[in-house]
């Protein structure tokens, strides 16, 4: 169950009642005329069956709500309501399989936002990748793994594709090269010092790892690796199952290639070099076109679910 909270101005306000009314979909509906003052005109709350949340508010957007006025999408944690159950199984499909694209879109623009926070996470995620690389520690790589924030990113590329946002497309590129970047620079920096002071040597790197060897010896299971963990993560994302995300950090190895590309900088390891980049560049590759894969599949399905509830609809009010 969702809850839009609509302001609308009061020019507008009778055709998003209409669009409310009209939706078998909606359990519950209150107007409070004159209740916004910025911007100004009333407020509208209305109770939707997650399932149908998108042909709503496509409908709301096309009455130009969010550009007059606004939309907030709430999701309902705790519900008890039989007008809402008996919404809830008219709207085919399930609740906690559909998704809701205004929410995915949002949330993939703020994952590819290039701040502060993300530089700073990417960086810390590969210095202690690089870290785990010198002591041969596989718990090290996982929680490097986990660190690293690349994967809402990488995942708003299929996003931006799917969506036709090319805005977010170039943002998300950028993003992901800058951070990239900034992580191996900093990894590197660090590398050097710690090779200046004698904590580290060449024959650390290039010495037998058998705990981390995987990170710059790249092979078939890469990519498959990477095409199932990005699928998983994507269905997690867009059913809002944030929990089962943490297994697809740990499964895919970006952020130990970029800091074992960052030691072999330190160092003037060739083969670390290009082993890691092509690491890298096969486990962003193939994320990028299974969350894309996932997120078209998605979408096709969703829009016949919607075809079969605008037929269900339209047979409900002829009753």
């Amino acid at each position: 169950m969702l809850q839009l909270r609509i302001t609308s101005p009061k020019h507008l306000t009778p055709s998003v009642l209409e669009v409310l009314t009209a939706d078998p979909a909606v359990s519950e509906l209150s107007s409070m005329p004159g209740a916004s003052l910025r911007p100004e005109g009333d407020v509208v709350l209305a109770a939707v069956a997650r399932e149908a949340a998108n042909d709503i508010i496509d409908r709301l957007r096309g009455l130009g709500i969010p550009r007059e006025g606004s939309l907030h999408v709430e999701p309902v944690q705790t519900w008890m309501s039989a007008a809402g159950l008996a919404a809830d199984h008219l709207a085919p499909g399930s609740s906690a399989d559909s998704v809701v694209w205004a929410d995915v879109t949002q949330r993939a623009y703020e994952d590819s936002e290039s701040n502060w926070s993300f530089m700073s996470l990417i960086s810390l995620a590969t210095i202690l990748a690089g870290i785990a690389i010198v002591l041969d520690s596989q718990i090290l790589v996982i929680g490097a793994m986990v660190i690293g924030p690349e994967f809402g990113a990488i995942a708003a590329l299929g996003v931006a594709l799917v969506r036709r946002r090319f805005g977010l497309l170039g943002q998300s590129l950028r993003t992901l090269v800058v951070g990239f970047a900034v992580g191996i620079a900093m990894t590197t920096l660090a590398a050097l010092v710690a090779r200046g002071l004698g904590w580290i040597t060449a024959a650390d790197i290039t010495a037998e790892r058998p705990g981390t060897a995987f990170i710059y010896t790249p092979d078939k299971w890469s990519f498959i690796v990477a095409l199932i963990a990005a699928a998983a993560g994507v269905l997690a994302l867009t059913s809002a199952r944030a929990g089962n995300l943490s297994g697809v950090f740990i499964s895919v190895t970006t952020i130990p290639a970029a800091a074992n590309v960052a030691l072999g900088l330190a160092f003037g390891l060739g083969d670390e070099i290009w082993g890691s980049t092509l690491q890298l560049v096969v486990n962003i590759s193939g994320m990028a076109l299974a969350g894309w894969l996932t997120l078209v599949v998605q979408q096709f399905l969703w829009q016949r679910i919607s075809e079969r509830r605008a037929l269900l609809a339209a047979r409900l009010r002829k009753r």
